[in-house]
């Protein structure tokens, strides 16, 4: 019984010694008893990496514009001028109005769908009424005397400012015959909270 009692004494000694010779091991062996970093782990690394991601992300065309459309044909014969001078806004959900320089009682508020169509890319679909027949109201604001689509195929700079592209106008009347069509490039500024009227005067 006396030797059992022994060996059980001697063999918690040696645990104990045991226990207390690892941390001291570990010390030596260049390990820390503290949570282990990655290798590249710096304070601020969350941060910076949240930046990162930020400064990655893709420009959207999202926001207001100012936007000029230059024609190059007419009823595909060459022409050359400005046709509009617009404010329009895209939506986040795929939505767009415009503010055309057409004479209000002519229809200067249209409405648009578009899609994001690649890296940069995007295309719209713009369908209004359009304008009115003051011949047989000259008084009155008249009946509408068809409607016309828009369409835009544009590319947004990579700072997001500003976007370029290829339009394409056909006007109706209210039968579906064409009437008019006109083919040509767009150009677009984003309007900020630094912009003023005599900057939409200056393109």
């Amino acid at each position: 019984m006396q030797t059992s009692y022994f060996r059980f004494v001697s063999w918690m000694g040696a645990v104990a010694i045991a226990l207390s010779i690892i941390p001291g091991a570990a010390a030596q062996c260049g390990l820390s008893v503290k949570a282990i970093k990655p290798s590249g782990w710096q304070p601020g690394y969350e941060d910076a990496y949240q930046r990162l991601v930020l400064v990655d992300q893709e420009a959207s065309i999202v926001g207001m514009w100012h936007v000029i459309f230059t024609a190059q044909t007419l009823n595909g014969e060459p022409f050359s001028g400005v046709i509009d001078n617009s404010v329009v806004v895209w939506h986040s959900d795929g939505t767009e109005i415009m503010n055309s320089s057409r004479p209000a009682q002519d229809g200067n508020f249209c409405l648009g769908v578009w899609a994001r169509t690649g890296k940069f890319k995007y295309y719209l679909n713009h369908i209004p009424w359009q304008g009115n027949d003051l011949a047989n109201a000259p008084s009155g604001i008249g009946n509408p005397q068809g409607g016309a689509q828009l369409t835009e195929n544009v590319m947004l700079s990579p700072d997001g400012n500003s976007y370029s592209g290829h339009f394409t106008l056909t006007a109706y009347d209210t039968s579906g015959s064409v009437t008019v069509s006109f083919t040509g490039m767009l150009k677009a500024k984003r309007i900020t909270t630094r912009t003023s009227f005599a900057d939409l005067l200056k393109d």
